[in-house]
């Protein structure tokens, strides 16, 4: 065909080389390719080969201009505009789209890494029980069971999900047609065992199942859409702290269980708890029994001495009894045919500081019974000991409440049995009866709540109950508690448990609820340490011997971190007699 022939193929002016009903860029590209085939053939006709080969390198040149633009434009743009944090996970497939969760100061908690799914077509699988076997040597810990039915089923199924990128790449390695992967964005812990039970778990479909993964799901799930972290209150320090204290010293005591939790006394906010025994949550299935539990929100005891701070604290508030009040010790209390003796007997009349400093149940019984049903109830419903620990983790559990309020009952209640609650109920107690006497919700939110709290006692009665903590400490069952120039204040507890319907002496808890430091006027910030060591088996069982020592050590190594002086007070040397 001659080039005026192949020019009568021209299309004629106006009309368009593509359909109408194609988008106006799509014509625009048509046109131009149109117009760049056409020019190499006119340079042809016209003889001028030269003038051919220039159209072709500006055209290779333009388009690889073309391509370096949209490249550069592109990573600008992922640069410029792509969010920090869990967002950089958001392309992956099953994304779960969380925000790290980081303690009060950065440090990573929790965050988002991906995996791989590993899915066979068993159709396009060559040879299946060759696959089998070198799938198997890959990846020991595959479930052979699974691996077998998807390879002898007929349609393409996941076969193990989770899977490493280099447990990927060992299986992408054997070259097994039939054979593929999938993103999957998979939450992980860093820490391992380390504060697990705050943490908690979210499940593989993205949603939090416990702890702190759970109580703000929500929020958490808002933060990682807008690549951002989410702080919770622990500070990692003082949970390590805790932790390794209270690990050291169960497992000293041949102990079934034991809690600790660190509180700021004027926020409400966590800054350490901790559940032994503890878990991997990365490898739940390794866990002992009880691990999982979380003994700080969902255990109940009865909790022994210690709450005769609580019962003194109500003696107090309602004018009953002062600090000089005297109560007669001096024999067993009856009421009925009960009998009420002391475990550390002083067989004399004690005032109110000494019923606090010797932990008479005596004494506690009186005043129980003297206060009446009435009065009793309330503070305990202001204290919180009648409902479920007010913070975010939904494991914080109801207590077990006695029924009736007759004497009998009062007086146990006035020594720590007849109600079991949990070791976070007895925290947010004492957090309010320390702070100037204002109840406010515990958090795992930094900077807390907010919330201004209720008033469940007078400043004074809240000063009154420093004094005695601190007196206990220097003088009475607690002074293993006392940790140097952090004025430690506290009450021992120690309670035997109910076994086959009798209190067991060998099946009994310890615990230690203390405050640092107990001086200063209402406002100053102050910290409360609770403990609890569960059946201890080795040595001895009371709170003073097994829970205030590691009470004291923990605030010891801590305070620094808190920001708590040490004040060495100088010895008081007495005056030579005239």
């Amino acid at each position: 065909m001659s080039v005026q022939d192949h020019r009568a193929f021209r299309p004629a002016p106006g009309a368009r080389p593509v359909s109408s009903a194609v988008s106006p860029w799509l014509r625009w590209l048509s046109e131009a390719v149109w117009f760049v085939e056409h020019a190499f053939e006119r340079a042809r006709a016209d003889a001028k080969p030269e003038e051919d080969t220039r159209v072709r390198i500006v055209v290779i040149q333009a388009v690889f201009v073309a391509v370096f633009v949209l490249l550069a434009a592109g990573a600008t743009r992922a640069a410029l505009l792509t969010p920090n944090g869990g967002g950089g996970f958001a392309s992956a497939a099953g994304a779960l789209r969380r925000a790290d969760l980081t303690d009060r100061n950065g440090a990573l908690l929790a965050t988002n890494i991906v995996h791989y799914g590993l899915y066979i077509d068993p159709t396009e699988v060559w040879d299946r029980e060759a696959a089998f076997r070198q799938i198997r040597r890959a990846l020991p810990d595959i479930s052979a069971d699974r691996l077998r039915r998807v390879l002898d089923g007929d349609r393409r199924l996941i076969v193990q999900p989770g899977l490493t990128p280099s447990e990927r790449q060992a299986v992408h390695a054997l070259a097994l047609g039939g054979v593929s992967f999938e993103p999957e964005d998979r939450r992980v812990y860093p820490l391992g065992p380390s504060s697990a039970h705050v943490i908690g778990a979210a499940d593989t479909g993205g949603e939090g199942i416990s702890g702190a993964e759970l109580a703000f799901d929500d929020v958490i799930r808002a933060a990682g859409a807008q690549g951002q972290d989410f702080a919770l209150s622990i500070d990692l320090r003082v949970q390590g702290v805790l932790e390794n204290e209270l690990g050291l010293a169960a497992a000293e005591a041949g102990a079934k269980g034991a809690v600790g939790v660190v509180a700021d006394a004027t926020t409400g906010e966590i800054l350490g708890m901790a559940s032994w025994p503890t878990f991997d949550p990365n490898d739940r299935s390794s866990a002992v029994e009880g691990a999982t539990l979380n003994r700080v929100t969902s255990a109940h005891y009865e909790m022994g001495s210690v709450f005769k701070t609580f019962t003194v604290a109500a003696a107090l508030d309602t004018g009953r009894a002062d600090l000089d009040t005297l109560i007669d010790a001096s024999e067993a209390y009856y009421i009925g045919n009960r009998r009420i003796e002391d475990f550390h007997a002083t067989n004399k009349i004690l005032s109110l500081e000494d019923v606090f400093i010797h932990s008479s149940n005596i004494g506690t019984s009186r005043l129980a019974v003297e206060m009446g049903a009435d009065t009793m109830r309330d503070y305990f419903q202001r204290l919180g000991l009648l409902d479920a620990a007010p913070i975010e983790l939904k494991e914080s559990a109801r207590p077990r409440r006695p029924r009736q309020w007759d004497d009998s009952t009062r007086a146990s209640l006035s020594f720590g049995y007849g109600i079991m609650i949990t070791p976070l109920q007895m925290t947010a107690a004492t957090v309010a009866l320390v702070n100037g006497g204002i109840h406010r919700p515990l958090t795992l939110r930094r900077g807390g709540t907010g919330a201004e709290g209720r008033r469940v006692v007078t400043p004074e009665t809240s000063a009154a109950i420093r004094q005695l903590m601190r007196a206990n400490v220097l003088r009475g069952s607690g002074r293993s508690a006392d940790a140097q120039g952090l004025r430690v204040g506290g009450k021992t507890g120690s309670a035997n448990k109910l076994v086959n319907g009798r209190y067991d002496a060998s099946h009994g808890v310890g615990s230690f609820a203390s405050v640092f430091p107990a001086d200063g006027p209402d406002d100053a910030r102050r910290y409360v340490v609770f403990v609890l060591v569960d059946e201890p088996s080795q040595g001895s069982r009371l709170g003073g011997a097994v829970a205030a020592p590691v009470v004291g050590r923990v605030i010891d190594r801590i305070a620094g971190f808190l920001g708590v002086q040490r004040r060495i007070d100088p010895p008081v040397v007495a005056e030579p007699a005239a």
